[in-house]
């Protein structure tokens, strides 16, 4: 009867024992998840803070870059007041739910950089199309322009408009040119009354020296 005791004792011990070890292990799993979300949270914040009241987002894949041009590209976009930044996919698309971003989840594939203007809503297009022309290794995804989703030949069509800067330098060059003209008729105008006084002025001087000299009475 003891011997038998001590058997099921052993036994249930051994069951026990497995038990707590598979506890653990469903512990640890669960303790990582929880660490690796708490750890990605910030992140989505921080995209989410950057696509806030953003003009333009932009996707591209920047696979076969080199280092130069990867630099020149952030010079131009940062110059140009353009965020670029790399993140995961699975972060964007958390950052992207419940926005007018969403609509870009089917670009969330391979690796993606974004571009975030919250000035100039075609300045992302602009350079980056302009960009790929002389480095085919940049591919552009799509992007949201002003609320409206683009794809790749609707963001290429965005890339020719012109920057805001250009576009205020037209107007003001439109505005300036009747201006300049009706100052230069105005001028002209008044160049030739300047000259036709001195010519009306000479006239009497003229007639009185032609004029014959009257005879004395006797």
């Amino acid at each position: 009867m003891n011997i038998l005791w001590q058997y099921t004792q052993v036994q249930q011990c051994g069951s026990d024992i497995r038990w707590l070890n598979c506890c653990g292990k469903i512990n640890k799993e669960v303790y990582q998840k929880v660490a690796k979300v708490e750890l990605k949270q910030p992140i989505v914040q921080a995209i989410a803070e950057e696509i806030k009241d953003a003009q333009s987002v932009v996707l591209v894949d920047y696979r076969g870059l080199t280092v130069a041009q990867d630099t020149e590209l952030r010079k131009q976009l940062r110059e140009a007041g353009v965020t670029y930044k790399v993140y995961k996919n699975t972060m964007m698309k958390r950052a992207f739910e419940g926005t007018e971003f969403e609509g870009l989840e089917n670009c969330l594939e391979g690796p993606s950089a974004i571009a975030v203007s919250k000035d100039d809503a075609t300045a992302p297009a602009r350079i980056l199309c302009n960009f790929a022309k002389d480095a085919p290794a940049l591919e552009l995804k799509g992007g949201v322009v002003e609320g409206s989703v683009y794809d790749v030949a609707g963001l290429t069509e965005l890339s020719k408009i012109p920057s805001r800067e250009v576009l205020l330098s037209r107007l003001l060059g439109s505005m300036q040119s009747p201006i300049a003209n009706f100052a230069r008729v105005i001028k002209q105008i008044a160049e030739k009354d300047g000259e036709a006084a001195p010519e009306a002025a000479e006239a009497p001087a003229e007639a009185a020296a032609e004029a014959p000299a009257e005879t004395p009475a006797e």
